[in-house]
């Protein structure tokens, strides 16, 4: 059949076996969706996780390093869980310490292996009942409250219910099945940053890699990373090179759709991820286009891996080791909310009231209708409001991670992993007192949900700091 045909069939009406009823059902098991799940359940609620893939960890399993726990000021703006998370990886030498970066203000880079074994662990510790390999297909709606999901998996089609359900897929999967308004891309074009497929490679000598940037500055230029940088750090991550992308495509017409070169070391010596390829116009809630997006993410690795083998130093003995198990998206879906996070909010170290987490990555759009990327920094730290969380239309939904209500600008800031898990944390936490107290989310005592916060450890910048 023509997949542009309008051709429908018509489902008989069956009924849909409930398989499991919780009291905080979190959906997705990414970085938030794995705080919120821990959150939730630190004082025995009955908590479920639905993930569609046969692990938890989501983009901490892709080869990226962490961004975001440390602020523009070179201090920790992110703590409580998610530094609980990075303190068990480091107990099995699954994660760094938090670096400083000119760029980036802190990377952390952890083992994707490590993060999934590890996630499992303390998600069991807590009791959360994981299940794997389900798709949330539909909700579950009585009026304006959402009373769970319907996923499909081998099993057939089943219900999943939850007192309070918390959307952690990313894309707004739940909450756009629940009739939550939401937006995509940015105002003008709705054009939404382009995600990419990273992939490792081995044997690579990362020594004469940072010393040969260290002491060519001319020959090896980097975007906004100076130079001594690479000199004082054997672990690292380059962005730039690009007069040897530009001589690689000359002289070997090689297919490379970005203009920066993006390495990232791992944490196995001779390790390095790649973050190059770029699907630009894929639309990951749409079937079809993330398989488009796939394939060409990996028709595009072979060039970049012949671009990094003869041109950039150090890659000279370099063998493909693996890919990513999937795309890594930058954008989709972003609820409408009681509060629109704005650029101005970002790049105003916006204070609120009701601030849950605090943020500094600068705002990082890899832009949709060109190769290039908009960079701008705020000079500290940003606060992200609850109600941000809080979705229209639903009552007992919360959302947590880079679908959260913001603008296509502000995502570009708050959508990295360590700011998505002090969402999560903070969502978890909300949930939990919500189902105590018995009323909506909309109706959480927020200094008590603050003052549990801080006394988990989590940081939250004083009220009287200036907006």
């Amino acid at each position: 059949m023509n997949p542009n045909s309008s051709s429908v069939i018509q489902e008989p009406a069956r009924s849909v076996p409930v398989r499991a009823e919780y009291d905080v059902l979190v959906v997705g098991g990414g970085p938030a969706g794995l705080t919120t799940a821990l959150a939730a359940a630190e004082d025995g609620l009955k908590v479920g996780l639905i993930e569609s893939r046969s692990f938890v960890g989501g983009n901490m399993t892709i080869g990226l390093p962490v961004l975001g726990f440390l602020g523009q000021k070179k201090n920790q703006i992110i703590n409580g869980l998610p530094q609980k998370f990075i303190d068990r990886l480091r107990a099995v030498k699954g994660a760094s310490e938090h670096r400083w970066c000119p760029l980036h203000m802190g990377i952390t880079l952890v083992e994707p292996e490590a993060v999934k074994n590890v996630a499992l662990q303390m998600l069991l510790e807590a009791k959360v009942d994981v299940t794997f390999y389900a798709f949330c297909a539909g909700v579950v709606m009585d009026g304006d409250t959402i009373r769970g999901i319907v996923i499909e998996s081998k099993s057939g089609r089943e219900a999943v219910l939850g007192k309070i359900v918390v959307d952690c897929t990313g894309d707004a999967d739940v909450a756009y099945r629940a009739g939550v308004p939401c937006e995509k891309g940015s105002k003008e074009s709705g054009g939404m940053q382009p995600p990419t497929l990273m992939f490792c490679l081995g044997g690579v000598d990362t020594e004469k890699l940072r010393m040969s940037i260290a002491e060519q500055t001319r020959t090896y230029l980097t975007d906004f990373i100076p130079a001594e940088y690479f000199g004082q750090n054997n672990q690292f991550i380059v962005v730039g090179l690009r007069e040897l992308i530009a001589k690689a495509r000359a002289e070997r017409k090689l297919n490379i759709p970005n203009e920066r070169t993006i390495i990232i070391t791992g944490l196995r010596e001779g390790e390095v991820w790649i973050n190059m390829t770029r699907v630009a116009g894929t639309d990951g809630t749409d079937m079809r286009s993330l398989s488009q997006g796939e394939i060409e993410a990996r028709l595009q690795i072979e060039d970049i891996h012949t671009y990094l083998k003869n041109y950039v130093p150090g890659f000279e003995g370099c063998y493909f080791a693996k890919t990513a198990p999937f795309l890594g998206i930058r954008e989709t879906r972003r609820i409408v909310g009681h509060y629109t996070m704005t650029q101005e909010d970002v790049l105003g170290c916006r204070h609120f009231d009701d601030a849950i987490a605090v943020a500094s990555y600068p705002i990082d759009i890899h832009r949709p209708g060109d190769e290039g990327c908009t960079l701008i920094w705020c000079g500290d730290c940003y606060d992200i409001p609850f109600r941000s969380l809080l979705p229209q239309k639903v009552k007992n939904l919360i959302v947590a991670g880079r679908c959260i209500s913001t603008t296509h600008e502000a995502m570009g800031a708050i959508r990295v992993m360590a700011t998505c898990m002090a969402m999560g944390e903070a969502a978890g936490r909300a949930a939990k007192q919500a189902i105590r107290r018995g009323v909506a989310p909309t109706e959480v005592d927020v200094p008590a949900l603050q003052g549990e916060l801080r006394a988990r450890g989590a940081y939250l910048r004083d009220a009287q700091v200036p907006a």
